[in-house]
């Protein structure tokens, strides 16, 4: 028997249904631009959030009580996860799915426990992926739950748990190798620090860079091809991480000659809580070319922490997805469902509203986005803004043409009286509305 017995599989059935557990938006095989909606938007299911996480938080216990999160032997329970795992990925039809290690094998008493354990794991992925069709997105390690990482995992004071966490990531790239991973994540979910008062920052930071340098070795060692991503968050569960935002982790990279072997996975949850839209985030990326995939979620606007509810703004979606378009679209990355259901939603049937709800909103967004690409309105705007520039003069400002004296002299002599130009954002604005709203 599956815990999914009751649940069909979700197919499309466009705007005039009324089943819930039906695509009323996304059609997998329609071509918008050249690509169909399923590889515009290489979508992922997170095991983490849907498979493991109980429906507990920092007052309560778990409401979910799925038959593997009860007490058991770990590697039977993992198994049964697994066979969950696979059965709703398959009834909801998404092409990709995310783990980290920890959420697909028990870790054990040991190091030994850990990839004995990790590598009957992988044998029983790999054969789910064969079985389902299903392909791997991106792995990644748990460095950062375990009280030894209190203090973080590279940025740790002692040597010994930055060689453990080691170990965790290259088990975890060299399991992603194995299933065809098309990325391999980063995340720094305790690389920060609570207080200055016992925090040696740059240290920290050097330590940090010097596991980013060893893992981009091992990238290229092991003959993996994919991307190496790193996510960026500001804070929570620490007071303020090293990776705050895209900025902050382009300075990072900078700064150890990583520039151009890291990219990024941008969460919307994230950047809101850094003070930025999402749209800005990605915006960010993409121009300074970082971009590599994407958690799609939300927060909520009155909670100041990382709820991680499912995304239903078509209005946010289709900004995201513009900036995406227009820079030719997602290579290895995709939109990865780092999300969770309510505590309060607790039977099987919600884990699919949940994506289903996701899924339609992002092909409205990616339908809209489509649009505005199609009839180009802000880019012809923005053409006209900056048109100066691409003329004689500030083509020879930005080649190195003046200095600064003998820019203000010509400006002098040319008797140079700017007067402000309108930036037109409320005719933007309806414009952009125009296109979302018909």
């Amino acid at each position: 028997m599956s815990y999914f017995d009751a649940i069909p599989k979700i197919r499309f059935e466009g705007t005039e249904s009324e089943n819930p557990l039906a695509f009323r938006h996304y059609d997998p095989n329609r071509k918008l631009l050249g690509k169909t909606m399923a590889e515009h938007l290489r979508l992922a299911v997170c095991y983490w959030h849907t498979f493991v996480w109980p429906g507990s938080d920092v007052f309560g216990a778990g409401t979910f009580e799925r038959p593997w999160q009860q007490a058991g032997d770990p590697m039977g329970q993992a198994r049964a996860k697994a066979d969950a795992a696979f059965d709703f990925f398959s009834r909801l039809g998404t092409p990709y799915y995310t783990f980290h290690d920890t959420d697909v094998a028990p870790e054990g008493n040991s190091l030994t426990d850990y990839r004995n354990n990790m590598a009957a794991m992988i044998d029983v992925l790999e054969a789910k992926q064969a079985e389902t069709g299903m392909k791997l997105l991106w792995g990644t390690a748990n460095v950062f739950s375990h009280p030894r990482y209190a203090a973080g995992a590279s940025t740790n004071p002692q040597p010994e748990v930055f060689a453990y966490a080691a170990t965790q990531v290259r088990t975890a790239m060299d399991a992603t190798l194995r299933l065809g991973g098309a990325n391999y994540v980063l995340w720094g979910g305790r690389e920060g620090y609570d207080t200055l008062l016992n925090t040696d920052l740059k240290r920290e930071r050097a330590q940090l860079g010097k596991f980013f340098q060893m893992v981009i070795e091992h990238k290229h060692k092991i003959g993996f091809k994919g991307l190496i991503l790193i996510e960026p968050k500001p804070q929570e569960p620490t007071k303020h991480q090293y990776d705050y935002d895209t900025a902050t982790v382009y300075g990072f990279l900078k700064d150890f000659g990583l520039e151009n072997e890291v990219k990024t996975n941008l969460e919307a949850n994230h950047a809101t809580l850094a003070g930025h839209s999402f749209q800005h985030e990605v915006a960010t990326s993409i121009a300074l070319g970082l971009f590599g995939s994407i958690d799609a979620n939300r927060g909520d606007p009155q909670n100041g922490w990382d709820t991680d509810q499912f995304p239903n703004s078509v209005e946010e979606l289709t900004l995201v997805i513009y900036e995406i378009l227009k820079a030719g679209g997602f290579t290895s990355g995709g939109f990865n469902f780092d999300t969770k259901v309510r505590r309060q939603s607790s039977d099987a049937a919600d884990l699919f509203h949940g994506h289903i709800g996701a899924i339609d909103a992002l092909a409205l967004g990616l339908e809209r986005a489509a649009k505005m690409v199609e009839r180009d309105a802000l880019a012809d705007f923005k053409a006209k803004r900056y048109a100066g520039w691409d003329a004689d003069f500030g083509r020879k400002i930005l080649d190195g043409g003046f200095s600064l004296e003998s820019i203000a002299d010509e400006a002098v002599a040319r008797n140079i009286h700017p007067k402000h130009i309108s930036g037109g954002q409320e005719l933007l604005e309806n414009i952009v509305n125009r296109y979302i709203y018909g």
